[in-house]
């Protein structure tokens, strides 16, 4: 059988073309290597919290500001239910294909190199936009606490990108330490920060936002009505936004088909309790009403109309933490992406090129000049944030339909984690992924347009050269290959 597959392997016709340069297969993928085993369980969980753990310092308040505390309590729910589903499927697929390119090569085993190519250009608009965005979240922390005193400006954001890109320079095992630390405190802090919050609890707070009255199905806990839940998708993603990114350190991972779901089931579970105690303890301290509009609102839940206390100037430092943990992470992220991305061929190859200590130097440096000239020439972090967000829920569709197509097409398939629920967990992830993405045009349609615009040049770019130029020996081209080699097997 195994012989029958390789010839068939052999016989298949080559939708792809041999690297450039002369290099053979080995030399090509021996230049884009990554540094194997660097990443068990734990680091691997802690880099699933530190793409999301900053959400949990601001941006989800505003959608109060969308949805009134019942609509954004609802829509947290939905999304979180979401992305349980969507990690449930990922880590059955990222037990399949572990390698670096995470949902893009997943989607290029079940809907082809055209899908492969959406998800992954979906991905990347995510982790290019979302680090451009928090590097001004970060000087406006460092400004408002005076750190220096340093302004919101390029300075600090050029500052940034050059530091956390040198650690990750550095290789993959040191940055991955750093980002374990930095979430950490973070974390620690959203607890303490719930402790204090809580002993000011008052339950009639939650529901103190003024009613419109004109919005179909308002009352004081939808106080913007059933369509207010809808526009709150958004910002209840925000408590959970990037987690989805674990797969892409599978190359570089310990056992990756058992640390993958182990990491990812974790991390989320992490990640739900902290948007529990944190959406309740900062709207309940002060009320819906005095924090929907806040840029520190946990801040706000300590302080309400006193001044600054101990609690709330760590809580504020900590903030500073948890945007410096996703920052780090996120950057990461977007570096393995495009380094799969480019490696198949599907964007420039030279992109994928790693260094002595195996690290894609110029898959992290060129994002983060793109990363760094967005923020400096524009200052819109929450512009970009919901780019970046019009990307992720792109691609959560499209991963939720490969875990869908993969278990009608190949049942058969080697499962060494198996989806709890199996289709139905990725159906309920692709059907509330979809309205999300539709979620997105209620909240910032200028920002969809944008994101589609880029979308738009990135599909003539692929339809008119890289799927004519793909890399037959990348990791996920030899799937894609031997999949269709066994599948012509089994119809004969």
């Amino acid at each position: 059988m195994a012989d029958d597959i390789e010839a068939r392997l052999a016989a298949v016709p080559a939708p792809t073309t041999s690297p450039d340069g002369g290099d053979g297969p080995d030399e090509y993928l021996a230049r884009r290597t990554l540094r194997r085993g660097s990443a068990g369980w734990l680091l691997l969980t802690g880099l699933g919290v530190a793409y999301v753990v900053s959400g949990d310092f601001s941006g989800w308040n505003v959608g109060l500001d969308k949805g009134g505390f019942g609509g954004l309590a609802i829509a947290t729910v939905l999304m979180g239910a979401m992305y349980a589903c969507l990690v449930f499927s990922l880590a059955e697929l990222s037990t399949i294909l572990p390698t670096a390119g995470g949902g893009y090569g997943f989607a290029r085993r079940a809907l082809g190199p055209w899908g492969g190519f959406l998800t992954g250009t979906a991905i990347l608009i995510e982790y290019i936009l979302a680090p451009a965005a928090i590097v001004i979240f970060i000087g406006d922390y460092v400004e408002s606490l005076g750190l220096f005193g340093l302004t919101s400006s390029w300075p600090v954001y050029l500052g940034c990108f050059v530091i956390f890109i040198g650690v990750h320079l550095w290789g993959v095992g040191e940055a991955l330490r750093f980002s374990l630390v930095v979430t950490a405190i973070a974390v620690a802090a959203l607890l303490i920060f719930a402790v204090g919050a809580f002993t000011e609890f008052d339950a009639s707070g939650l529901n103190n936002i003024p009613v419109d009255a004109d919005a179909f199905g308002s009352n004081s806990w939808l106080p913007l009505g059933v369509l207010g839940i809808w526009a709150a998708f958004p910002f209840g993603m925000w408590f959970f936004l990037g987690v989805e990114g674990v797969p892409l350190a599978a190359e570089e991972a310990k056992d990756p088909v058992r640390s993958m779901p182990k990491a990812l089931s974790i991390s989320m579970g992490i990640l739900a309790l902290l948007a529990l105690i944190t959406f309740f303890a900062a709207t309940g301290a002060q009320g819906a009403d005095a924090v929907k509009a806040a840029g520190n609102p946990l801040v706000v839940a300590l302080e309400g109309d006193g001044g600054p206390t101990a609690l709330s100037r760590f809580v504020n430092y900590a903030g500073l933490a948890g945007l410096v943990a996703s920052f780090f992470s996120l950057i990461y992220a977007g570096s393995r992406q495009l380094f799969a991305l480019s490696r198949a061929g599907y964007l420039p190859r030279f992109l994928s090129l790693t260094s002595k200590r195996k690290a894609p130097y110029l898959g992290l440096i060129i994002p983060g000049a793109i990363g760094f000239a967005l923020a400096a020439a524009t200052g819109d972090g929450a512009r970009m944030l919901n780019i970046a967000v019009f990307g992720a829920t792109i691609s959560y569709a499209l991963m939720a339909l490969s875990h869908i197509v993969l278990r009608r097409r190949e049942p058969d398939l080697e499962r060494p984690y198996r989806t709890p629920g199996g289709i139905l967990t990725s159906s309920v992830a692709f059907a509330l992924a979809l309205s999300a993405l539709v979620a997105t045009f209620l909240v910032d349609k200028d920002a969809a347009f944008i994101a589609l615009a880029v979308y738009a040049v990135a599909l003539a770019y692929f339809a008119f050269y890289s799927r004519h130029h793909l890399v037959a020996s990348a990791p996920e081209e030899e799937f894609a290959a031997l999949a269709e080699a066994e599948a012509e097997l089994t119809r004969d």
